[in-house]
């Protein structure tokens, strides 16, 4: 403990460490106060009986987890984040199926990140307009239903709308424009290469102490509830910790060196391959994938036919997670991030190249031949090493079902709320233990950089 806070001594007295991080504390303040701002033209009070009756659904869980909290008041930040990610890892996947893209990559990552980079901001505003539209209409067909004629906010494209509708639009894409810039000014003038993480985690750390309180409210099952999340949330971060820090470290060989006239010894080294090298990406992923059904059925229940209403009213329920076929949105939810997992590592794995590079450096995995031979080694080594992870990622993502099929077994009732602090607990905290591992160690890198290394800390 007493090393512990010789470091934050260190850490503050760092003048330039300092002020990076009363940058991003500011940053992520003025972030924090933009999501309050909500849409305008917004019926503040059917947007709430809207999230009253649909926040414990999976979709709406979700969207507003990784918003911060923002979807329950309907925020120009509602969105977050969340296209320039899923914009991201559509540009990380279409890497491979263009050769020439890949080829330029591989020659000049430098220049190859800045073009990935540009394309992602290119492609990240056509992905929030799609995704404010489907956002909008999904709403205010949850308002329809509950409320005829209802709306949460006035949209569509029409003779009378179409004004108030772009606005809006504009708004909303605006926002999450502004936040990704946010992000991108913690990452160059705060904590290095943390801005966007930083500006999720945010959110999702303000969320928790209300969702706490909600269930405080609960006059009858308050503090079961809250004792749980507690048990819940130590046993979630000590798997988060165990399985992110889970390596195979595959042995090799790397050559000697000359030095005069003799050769040195050939060096035994490792090459740690990570469980868990797809991270979050996977839950994120998935849960675009099954947004669509849903973005589909919106725009379905604008039809006069008995039949389709009826049809787009069962996918809707379906594909948010709720009714009594929520178990159907669950399996799918855990079949597709367990495939994306695989999918997604194998991507990233490719393009990294072990063979190829451990070829150029001239070093050797025994008794497998360099080049090829040992990336096809390597990627069966991580696909095995993968599954693990990929069902852990699975649980992770399906635990607020389990933990509520539990709690109504031993008849505890559970209300929106709590559905929704159990997807906090769940997926949040897996971003929130990765960024906390990521923003220290770039923080350690900072005092090593600044020569307040292990040793004068421990002095």
């Amino acid at each position: 403990m007493k090393n512990a806070f010789a470091g934050w001594r260190y850490l503050w007295k760092s003048q330039d460490i300092r002020r990076k991080l009363l940058v991003t504390f500011l940053i992520l303040v003025i972030y924090r106060l933009a999501a309050n701002i909500p849409v305008p033209g917004v019926d503040s009070g059917v947007l709430k009986s809207v999230m009253t009756s649909a926040t414990g659904s999976g979709f709406f869980a979700f969207l507003d987890l990784l918003s911060g909290g923002t979807v329950s008041n309907f925020s120009l930040l509602s969105m977050g984040v969340y296209p320039y990610i899923t914009a991201q890892i559509i540009i990380q996947l279409l890497v491979p199926i263009f050769p020439a893209l890949q080829r330029r990559m591989q020659e000049d990552q430098r220049e190859g990140r800045k073009l990935q980079e540009r394309w992602t901001y290119y492609l990240a505003v056509p992905m929030a307009a799609l995704s404010a539209i489907g956002q909008i209409n999904i709403l205010n067909s949850y308002a329809a239903s509950q409320q005829s004629g209802s709306q949460i906010v006035p949209f569509g494209f029409t003779a009378d709308l179409w004004l108030p509708s772009l606005a809006i639009l504009m708004t909303m894409v605006g926002g999450t424009m502004f936040a990704i810039w946010l992000g991108e000014l913690i990452s160059e003038y705060g904590i290095r290469g943390q801005g966007l993480s930083l500006i999720i985690f945010a959110g999702i750390v303000a969320k928790i102490p209300a969702n706490f309180a909600a269930l405080l409210r609960d006059k009858t099952n308050g503090w079961i509830l809250v004792i749980a999340m507690l048990i819940v949330m130590v046993a979630v971060i000590f798997a988060i910790v165990y399985v992110q820090q889970g390596r195979r470290n595959v042995p090799v060989m790397y050559p000697g060196r000359r030095v005069g006239n003799r050769m040195s010894m050939p060096v035994k080294g490792t090459l740690p391959l990570m469980v868990n090298l797809a991270g979050m990406i996977p839950l994120i992923f998935a849960s675009a994938i099954l947004q669509f059904p849903t973005l589909v059925a919106s725009w379905m229940l604008r039809s006069s036919n008995e039949g389709v209403l009826k049809f787009a009213t069962g996918m809707r329920d379906i594909f948010s997670g709720q009714g009594n076929q929520a178990w159907v949105y669950w399996l799918l939810y855990f079949l597709f991030v367990v495939l994306l997992t695989f999918f997604y590592t194998d991507v990233m794995f490719t393009q990294q190249n072990y063979g190829e590079n451990l070829k150029k450096m001239g070093a050797q995995i025994p008794g497998v031949t360099r080049g090829n031979p040992t990336q096809k080694y390597l990627t069966r080594v991580q696909r095995r090493i993968t599954l693990p992870g990929a069902l852990f990622l699975g649980l992770v993502a399906i635990l607020p079902f389990l933990i509520n099929l539990v709690l109504t077994a031993v008849k505890i009732n559970t209300g929106a709320s709590s559905s929704t602090l159990f997807l906090t607990t769940s997926s949040g905290l897996l971003i929130v233990v990765g960024v906390v591992r990521d923003t220290f160690m770039n923080i350690d890198a900072e005092l090593k950089l600044h020569g307040y290394d292990e040793k004068l800390l421990v002095k």
